[in-house]
């Protein structure tokens, strides 16, 4: 055992602990030692000798980018929301804008005053006075942030004059029983509107027209946490992290067939064999690697000839940094069904793309895995994967196809085994239909 704790830390050494630095180091339910690890310089740093627009600035050099599958740049977000006109605006902190089997949430779980820190420089550099920290009630625990959140107004930190600078901040934690939809920024506003969980038609973005059609700045728990570290060591420091067009570090969470599967923090332009290889220890097996799905069920595909490209936009997009890597035992098709099943019961349903598609893909790929397809069958659904990713209202109907587009140029032979010859070369799948197939058939 200790050998393996040994090697653990050794490889840990390799990792770039900027957001997830005070995880295991402090109590989370106590500000002194938050403020003993450096917390809250930034805020006052940014109250005391910054300006908004100096801040803004800071964030535009920085080259922040949010850390989801879109990498749109903070900065520009902050100076679309500071020159909306109005007086009221908000902060939000969405807390589900993830993949299943992602926990960057631990960052809210264990160092809940680096997000509030965030949140009120955030809302000091746009002009918001109100920020929403909003969790998803069937799997979070918000007891360590409402301790966050209480100790800071008695610390005057949150709440009317912070820290005698004359800015007020509050903020709220939303809870809701939030679905997989509810990652997507519009549609979690929709719900702390007191509506179902659907999706906007963008533009308008809610940079100008946002939660109760105030401009509104949404990030997710992964970008906020950025946001004190530039102000309070500069932009310059941060550009020194990570590439030529992507700045930072990013935080990869590896599950599958992974030795160590776990949580990650590395500098953009870390490859993937670095990461896979080198922090979460290879395979858990003897057996190769097959493919990894980056950015999780809505990313995409590689093979193990991806191993040496880099995380970076400019490269190999992380998303959300989700990493499932999956041996040679795996089949294809039965994933991507998989995947298929999870997106047909998480579409909201509201527009015709993803709730046929997600439908016809599934019945489709059932029959596939039951021996029952025909191999005209991959053109009509790579068309109709082609057609969601270009007409779905949001970015569940148009990812919802992608783990199989990005796989089927690397093993359309594996698919095509199973419609030609009727075998699952993995042997995975059944050559008649088994409970589990069955049961999805009668789910359709």
């Amino acid at each position: 055992m200790s050998e393996i704790v040994t090697a653990i830390q050794h490889e840990r050494q390799k990792e770039h602990r900027l957001v997830l630095r005070n995880i295991g180091r402090i109590d989370p339910a106590s500000i002194e030692e938050y403020i003993e690890h450096g917390g809250y310089e930034a805020l006052r740093k940014a109250l005391t000798l910054m300006r908004p627009s100096d801040i803004i600035q800071a964030i535009k050099a920085s080259g922040l980018r949010d850390r989801d599958r879109e990498a749109r740049f903070a900065g520009v977000k902050w100076e679309t929301t500071a020159n909306a006109p109005g007086d009221i605006k908000y902060i939000i902190c969405n807390s589900s804008n993830g993949e299943p089997g992602d926990f960057n949430d631990i960052i809210l779980e264990s160092d809940p005053h680096s997000i509030l820190e965030s949140m009120i420089i955030t809302g000091y550099a746009v002009g918001a006075h109100t920020g929403y920290i909003c969790i998803n009630g069937e799997c979070q625990s918000s007891d360590h942030l409402d301790i966050a959140i209480a100790t800071a107004r008695q610390s005057r930190l949150l709440g009317d004059d912070i820290l005698g600078s004359g800015f007020d901040f509050d903020i709220k934690v939303f809870t809701g029983a939030s679905g997989y939809i509810c990652g997507e920024g519009t549609a979690l506003i929709e719900s702390i509107e007191g509506n179902r969980g659907e999706p906007r038609y963008q533009p308008p973005f809610p940079e100008v027209s946002g939660l109760y059609g105030m401009p509104t700045i949404v990030h997710n728990v992964e970008t906020l946490a950025n946001v004190r570290h530039i102000i309070r060591n500069g932009a310059e420091w941060y550009t020194g992290i990570g590439t030529s067009e992507s700045k930072g570090t990013k935080i990869f969470s590896v599950r599958g067939d992974a030795r160590y599967p776990g949580i990650y923090e590395v500098p953009f332009g870390t490859t993937m064999r670095e990461v896979i290889y080198e922090l979460a220890g290879g395979m858990k097996s003897d057996k190769r690697l097959k493919a990894v799905l980056v950015g999780g069920p809505s990313g995409i595909c590689v093979s193990e000839e991806a191993l040496d490209r880099q995380f970076a936009f400019e490269d190999l997009a992380p998303g959300v940094g989700e990493l499932i890597v999956l041996d040679e035992a795996k089949c294809m098709l039965n994933v991507v069904q998989n995947i298929a099943q999870f997106f047909f019961n998480e579409s909201c349903g509201q527009c015709t793309p993803c709730r046929e598609g997600n439908k016809r893909i599934l019945e489709t790929m059932t029959r596939w895995t039951t021996a029952s397809g025909h191999a005209s069958d991959i053109d009509l659904i790579r068309n109709l994967g082609e057609m969601m990713a270009l007409t779905a209202k949001c970015g569940l109907g148009q990812c919802a196809p992608s783990a199989f587009l990005t796989s089927l140029p690397l093993f359309e032979k594996e698919y095509i085994a199973h419609l030609s010859d009727g075998v699952c070369p993995s042997g995975v799948c059944a050559t008649e239909a088994s409970e589990e197939c069955q049961a999805c058939k009668e789910s359709l």
